[in-house]
């Protein structure tokens, strides 16, 4: 923990929504955001707001606020049916009402991964709510060439959940995440044991990812023309590990496919998809270069 944790009060918020419950936590105090400095939102998705511990240390130098997000289903947020799919509207509603809620809006927001694809949503149903969007790697697989492959191996993936669990839905997740350059479908169905997963059901159907998976997670896009014409300033931002345009991961090629799409030119952050970890769930990236090129873009503005 770093001095600036300890001078930032930690307050943790709930807010009740249609079928859920969020959760929050915001750094320091809202009374002190301004115009020019308003609360910094930092969502991932499925992530929860453990995964940020690294990234809000790099960002201490810039005295924001900070707000903490957990989307419904993960972390310390719940809702009333765990198994149902989640869209990435219903996501995009729930930032509504939480940045609603804090009455301090506009936000600035850093999404990262499928709270990416949500906060585009956000922006495009909202356009009010964010003043500047970083969008890190948002795996919208429709704008790339072999999304209609990519669409069929995600309701595969969800299939094997529902028949076997975690392990064979999970395993197929991540060969899928990991593949690098056009996926054709005919690549090989993973074993579970060779990720760690386990290989026996536990019957349990509520994992967070999958819920965001059967709710069209990677297959939905929104209204461009409307983020396009809001005033929310979007950088797009894609890893150097990640690969390129046409031979890197899917969420990769896809912040490239969202930036062209939008008319933008990419910003490249340090590390790959998890660049921002410093050994949150055993993984770590490069998160002091990652904050440092994150403040450089919080300036866009």
């Amino acid at each position: 923990m770093t001095d600036a944790d300890h001078v930032q009060p930690r307050t943790p918020g709930t807010l009740e929504v249609p079928g859920a419950v969020l959760s929050f936590t915001v750094i320091g105090d809202l009374a002190d955001a301004t115009p020019d400095a308003p609360p910094l939102l930092l969502g991932g998705s499925p992530m929860d707001s453990v995964g940020f511990g690294s990234l809000v240390q790099g960002l201490a130098p810039t005295g924001r606020v900070l707000v903490l997000t957990d989307p419904r289903n993960v972390g310390r947020s719940t809702r009333d049916d765990a198994t149902a799919a989640v869209t990435p509207q219903q996501h995009a509603e729930d930032l509504h009402a939480l940045i609603d809620s804090l009455g301090v809006g506009p936000v600035d927001f850093f999404a990262t991964s499928g709270a990416a694809v949500n906060a585009l949503f956000l922006v495009a149903a909202h356009p009010d709510d964010v003043r500047l969007l970083v969008a890190h790697e948002p795996p919208m697989a429709p704008l790339l060439p072999d999304g209609d492959a990519i669409g069929r191996a995600c309701d595969e993936l969800v299939a094997a959940y529902d028949a076997g669990g975690i392990g064979p839905g999970m395993a197929r997740f991540i060969a899928l995440v990991m593949h690098r350059g056009p996926w054709t479908g005919e690549e090989p169905v993973p074993d579970p044991t060779v990720f760690g997963l386990p290989a026996e059901d536990d019957g349990s159907r509520t994992d967070g990812l999958m819920a965001n998976m059967r709710g069209g997670g990677c297959t939905r896009v929104p209204d461009l023309d409307a983020i396009r014409d809001a005033p929310t300033t979007v950088v797009i931002g894609v890893g150097e590990e990640s690969g390129g345009p046409d031979d890197g991961e899917i969420a990769g090629r896809a912040g490239y496919a969202v930036a062209r799409a939008l008319g933008l030119e990419p910003t490249v952050f340090p590390g790959g998809h998890n660049g921002f970890l410093g050994g949150e769930y055993g993984q770590t990236g490069r998160p002091e270069e990652f904050a440092a090129t994150l403040r450089e873009a919080l300036r866009r503005p």
